[in-house]
């Protein structure tokens, strides 16, 4: 009985969807601890009684719990006390429907202390994650996430946490579906605010008068939003892969080359020839250059002279690491991955203390005090069950990093590897890139693949590069990796005759969308002698002809984010 209830709700919902076409995504976010929780985002979405103002309506017990329904201060709210197992907590049974894409939020509060919470889908014996936060007691936090389903039926959801000593406190909870038409009209409508600008040309003759029929031609020379690829030291004397690559790309990281395992094989013996040839080569072309990295936490890929080392002569070997590298390029550099995946891992902490990537921050920023500094991380984006990099954590993380008292303050820049393994959770990168992005900080997506079947690759590797282009809190994007002889990480964009693999493909595709690859605008001016275009943030080469005469005139301009309510452009023709 109770799943036909459920299946008549979902037909309901299903036939109000047809009538409301296109429900606008909420992008924000909050990460402060509040007193009271805000309102359900989408009033719940298909959640029952997502405020709680209906006691227990909708809302069950999950495992051995007590579930309270209560009031504090005006606001209605459930609590699972006496838990045993982590997944004690409260549920409701939702109907989740193949094909559509969820966004969640809730809000949560512990009775002690901070725990990381949970919030899991049920669903024939399966479990989906749909995302974490910390919950703090005496406050109330916000976890927003994610997920999709792979077939339609029932399925539980419910909190968990490993600490069963904390009482789990739900308020708030939403669950909104959109079918992909609405997902990606939110793409087009976050693209025309963020990547896109007006241009308004007019066209006059020698007395200012004006020249209907002129024919316009606007060429774009160089995309706005960075957009970029790893690259390796087989670049370095190879011209077919140049051309390649700069023809497509703003933006780039060093594979390797830059790296202290790299660049410092032997113990005070410096070799920065390669990466200071690949420096030479972009600039040359340029393209921008993230600092790809000045240390690496992972204890794997640790030098084994430095990992001999401890104390002062640890110390001492990474402070000269850092003033060495970043002294060499200070001011050259787009961006410092400063300590790589220090989420995952703590080598450098294990040995050198708590404060051992607060130090090298302090340092590099002491150093190149204008460069933003990065943490760089993987699986925020991906992983929405790995609790170690969760959106959370990485706040949590940064928070730390923001208190470090340095001369000025240290510019910090979210760096998201975005190493995606199979299907992506696409509504849980958008919520963990609301979450982030609710920080204000430059966000770049710095590493992005996908591991999957070759039959489905290159469509998800599209489908995480849309994402996080059309996010309106993404600053920048790097795939990895172009070429490499040896073999890619995890794929390649082309093969070694330099034609594109599928991969590349979907680059040259976005690219033409985004009116890179020298992307042409062409139209006849009106009656009034004026032109109006939408075009993407960039730099572009204006021509115009006049239609009697065939006199031509050019014009260089950039369009940026700053060009709100441009005057028109006159240009004598």
């Amino acid at each position: 009985m109770k799943l036909l209830l459920l299946l008549l709700a979902f037909c309901c919902l299903s036939l109000s969807r047809c009538e409301e076409k296109n429900v606008p995504y909420d992008y924000s976010a909050t990460i402060e601890c509040l007193g009271n929780p805000n309102k359900p985002q989408y009033n719940g979405g298909i959640i029952v009684n997502p405020d709680l103002q209906n006691g227990s309506q909708g809302w069950s017990q999950m495992g051995n719990t007590k579930v309270d329904f209560t009031e504090f201060g005006g606001n209605k709210f459930v609590i699972a006390r006496g838990r045993n197992q982590s997944y004690d907590s409260v549920s409701q049974k939702v109907y989740l429907e193949k094909g559509l894409l969820y966004t969640f939020s809730a809000w949560l509060q512990v009775s002690q202390g901070n725990s990381p919470v949970r919030a899991v889908f049920k669903k024939n014996g399966e479990y989906k994650h749909a995302g974490s936060v910390i919950a703090e007691s005496k406050c109330w936090s916000m976890l927003k996430g994610g997920l999709t389903v792979d077939e339609s039926g029932p399925a539980d959801l419910y909190f968990e946490s490993e600490d069963t000593t904390a009482e789990i406190w739900v308020d708030s909870v939403s669950l909104q579906p959109f079918t992909q038409e609405e997902w990606n009209s939110h793409h087009k409508q976050s693209i025309n605010i963020t990547r896109k600008g007006a241009v308004r040309i007019r066209a006059v003759n020698s007395a200012g008068e004006p020249v209907p029929n002129a024919t316009i031609s606007i060429v774009q020379n160089r995309l706005g939003f960075p957009f970029g690829c790893s690259a390796g030291s087989n670049i370095l004397g190879n011209q077919a892969f140049q051309d390649w690559f700069t023809k497509r790309f703003t933006v780039t990281a060093f594979e390797n080359e830059m790296k202290w395992y790299s660049t410092e094989v032997v113990r005070g013996k410096e070799d920065y020839s390669t990466a200071d040839a690949m420096v030479r080569l972009f600039k040359q072309h340029g393209i921008a250059i993230r600092g790809h990295h000045i240390i690496l936490d992972d204890p794997k890929y640790q030098l084994s002279w430095v990992t001999a080392l401890n104390g002062p002569d640890l110390y001492n070997a990474v402070k000269r690491r850092v003033d060495s590298v970043v002294s060499r390029y200070k001011g050259q550099l787009a961006s410092w991955d400063v300590v790589n995946e220090n989420l995952h891992f703590s080598f450098f902490e294990n040995k050198m203390g708590p404060k051992a990537s607060y130090n090298v921050f302090e340092q590099a920023h002491a150093v190149d005090p204008t460069t933003t500094m990065f943490m760089n991380e993987f699986n925020t984006l991906e992983q929405p069950g790995d609790g170690v990099s969760s959106p959370a954590r990485y706040l949590q993380k940064l928070r730390e990093l923001q208190s470090i008292r340095a001369p000025g303050n240290i510019p910090l820049g979210i760096g998201l590897e975005s190493h995606f393994f199979s299907t992506p959770n696409i509504p849980y990168m958008r919520s963990a890139l609301d979450t982030l992005g609710a920080t204000g900080l430059p966000i770049w997506l710095t590493e992005v693949d996908v591991a999957a079947p070759p039959n489905v690759q290159a469509n998800y590797f599209e489908q995480v590069l849309r994402e996080g282009h059309a996010h309106p809190k993404v600053t920048g994007m790097v795939t990895w990796s172009g070429y490499n002889p040896k073999g890619c990480f995890r794929m390649c964009l082309t093969d070694g005759n330099f034609r594109n693999l599928p991969t590349g493909d979907v680059v040259d595709k976005l690219l033409r969308e985004w009116g890179g690859l020298r992307g042409k605008t062409t139209g006849l001016t009106d009656a009034d002698g004026y032109f109006e275009a939408s075009l993407f943030h960039g730099d572009y080469d204006l021509s115009i002809a006049h239609p009697l005469t065939n006199s031509t005139a050019s014009h260089s301009f950039k369009l940026t984010s700053d060009d709100y309510h441009p005057s028109p452009t006159v240009v004598r023709v």
